[in-house]
């Protein structure tokens, strides 16, 4: 449904299309988030596990930073990933303040097994599109989110850990 807000063309045009963002991104992670339920982890601990996977231990604030989630969120989301024996935090012996995330073998294994079937569903998911627009939408979108980017690694001194990212992204994710 289209915008019902009286305004210039310019307004309603940005309007709508922040409408269709905002529902087309509801319903395909709605969809997603019903394959991980068989699994038995939420998107934000799916994100978590493959941070921890594919970057190695983190802070919580750093992967916090990462998923755009709030310390709050993180915290209940490391809370119930460590309950289940998937994480396991360790405080640092050289600075006993730090406490840094581990995937546990059985989190790794859990990791290992799901996210093949996730990105399948991803790939099931974005078929909708063809090459060339999911390669556009992945242009708009990267430009529509550097809007409020912020430099983490001079703010936190991340660098090992976004030479990692970077190490990981593929020419095209960049």
């Amino acid at each position: 449904m289209p915008t019902h807000f009286k305004g210039d063309s310019g307004t309603k045009r940005a309007l709508n299309a922040f409408i269709n963002l905002s529902r087309a991104s509801n319903s395909v992670q709605t969809r997603l988030s019903a394959g991980l339920d068989r699994h038995g982890i939420t998107t934000s601990q799916l994100g978590i596990l493959e941070a921890l996977f594919h970057l190695g231990p983190m802070c919580q604030r750093a992967l916090g930073d990462k998923l755009l989630r709030s310390g709050g969120n993180i915290t209940m989301v490391i809370d119930n990933l460590e309950k289940h024996g998937l994480v396991e935090r360790v405080r640092q012996k050289d600075d006993r303040r730090m406490i840094m995330i581990h995937l546990t073998p059985k989190g790794r294994k859990l990791i290992s097994r799901v996210l093949p079937l996730h990105a399948k569903d991803v790939v099931k998911e974005m078929s909708r599109l063809t090459a060339s627009e999911q390669e556009e939408l992945r242009r708009l979108c990267r430009k529509l989110g550097r809007g409020g980017e912020v430099n983490l690694e001079n703010e936190h001194g991340n660098s090992e850990r976004k030479t990692k990212e970077k190490e990981n992204d593929t020419s095209s994710t960049q």
